[in-house]
């Protein structure tokens, strides 16, 4: 009987936390703020929302204890444990209008920012003794 009031408040919270702020941001349908197809739209991220983020928070949280234990049989190998935790943990928590409108995609997997690409480095030839 305590775990579907648990889950309740939980639900609750993240909607009164998240919603609020999905409202807020601008998309090329700005005009459509303060209607009813405006608050349709929010009405239906906020639903979507509470489909999707336990199943990308479940993936976030494997994709976090999986990329800690390459890291750890890796060698504490950064590199592998990072190609585990970007796919997992960034992308999209929420669900805003931007989604539903096609002003952005909706990411289920991360992806890493371009300056954030670990280099390189080739490993250093030995030359022969001359």
């Amino acid at each position: 009987m305590r775990l579907p009031l648990v889950i309740l408040i939980v639900v609750m919270t993240y909607c009164s936390v998240l919603v609020a702020p999905a409202w807020s941001q601008s998309s090329s349908a700005e005009t459509q703020q303060g209607t009813y197809p405006g608050a349709g739209m929010g009405a239906a991220a906020a639903a979507a929302t509470i489909l999707y983020f336990p199943f990308k928070a479940a993936f976030a949280i494997g994709g976090g204890i999986v990329g800690g234990l390459a890291y750890l049989f890796s060698g504490l190998n950064e590199p592998t444990a990072k190609s585990i935790w970007i796919p997992s943990v960034l992308g999209d928590y929420a669900i805003t209008p931007e989604h539903f409108s096609g002003d952005r995609p909706i990411r289920f997997l991360g992806v890493a920012a371009e300056n954030e690409e670990t280099p390189v480095t080739p490993a250093p030839m030995n030359s022969p003794a001359q």
